[in-house]
């Protein structure tokens, strides 16, 4: 089945944030009940067609803010040539101190992002080993996540992580002039990527290839959403979903899943 058309009904839930009453969260629930997964190395045709097998690491990964760079940097000095198949090195190959300026670009905007490699044909953000590395193919930062048992939220550039899913703001003013930030999560689909998106050869979110998890996208990914809006809020974000589901609404199914989702018994933490 081709990709499915951008515009289509969805359902959203607004909410209070339990934890800030000056935010409003406004969730797509067919997005975040659907059954799309991640499928890199498992039938991912990357972004670009003549870079297939970087998935959508190509163009590199822009940094949020100071912040996230800061942070990506203290987990880019524990890589060490066993993780980082790109490791720069120094002379005659030995081991180098990395310097920031080695994996941070700035791009024609301004923006710092990281360095763009071309290897074998294929160009992809320096932290993406390539298939013929010990590892094989895949993120050194996502792969160092789990040498230190940690989620891979907390060593990979905020983009990465939070890819497919998308958190905007805006400030709302009220009909009695009182204001409210509403945050927005939804379905990262080509036109986040700016103009850009409508140009990439192959994109997952809206391809039947993509939604074949048995459980759906708020229960899979379950830590970015708590590290975007907090633990209070996901609990009740997924009451909604849960609701959302039992009502067998067609809005409940985003047309690129192949079954209707089976509602999930979600154990209170």
């Amino acid at each position: 089945m081709p990709e499915v058309d951008l515009v289509f009904p969805r359902a959203y839930v607004e909410f209070v944030n339990p934890d800030d009453d000056t935010e409003v969260l406004r969730c797509d629930l067919t997005w975040l009940t659907s059954s799309y997964q991640c499928i890199f190395g498992s039938g991912c045709k990357g972004i670009y067609k003549e870079s297939p097998d970087v998935g959508c690491c190509a163009l590199g990964a822009h940094f949020a803010d100071k912040d996230d760079e800061t942070r990506v940097a203290e987990y880019v000095g524990m890589l060490d040539e066993t993780l980082w198949q790109f490791r720069p090195q120094g002379k005659k190959g030995r081991p180098k101190k990395v310097r920031r300026d080695d994996w941070v670009d700035v791009d024609e905007d301004g923006e710092r992002k990281t360095v763009v490699v071309e290897y074998d044909g294929q160009s992809a953000c320096i932290f993406h080993n390539r298939t013929d590395f010990h590892l094989g193919a895949g993120c050194a930062l996502h792969a160092l996540a789990y040498v230190l048992e940690k989620n891979p939220l907390e060593t990979k550039p905020d983009v990465c992580w939070q890819l497919p899913l998308r958190r905007t703001f805006r400030t709302v003013e009220r009909p009695d002039g009182t204001e409210y930030t509403e945050v927005s999560i939804g379905e990262y689909d080509r036109r986040g990527w700016g103009p850009g998106g409508h140009d990439l050869d192959w994109y997952c979110t809206g391809n039947t290839e993509a939604h074949t998890a048995p459980e759906p996208l708020y229960i899979t990914s379950a830590a970015e959403l708590t590290e975007l809006i907090g633990k209070a809020a996901y609990d009740e974000l997924a009451r909604h979903c849960e609701a959302h589901l039992l009502s067998r609404s067609s809005l409940a199914i985003h047309p690129a899943d192949r079954v209707e989702p089976e509602v999930p018994t979600r154990s209170e933490s």
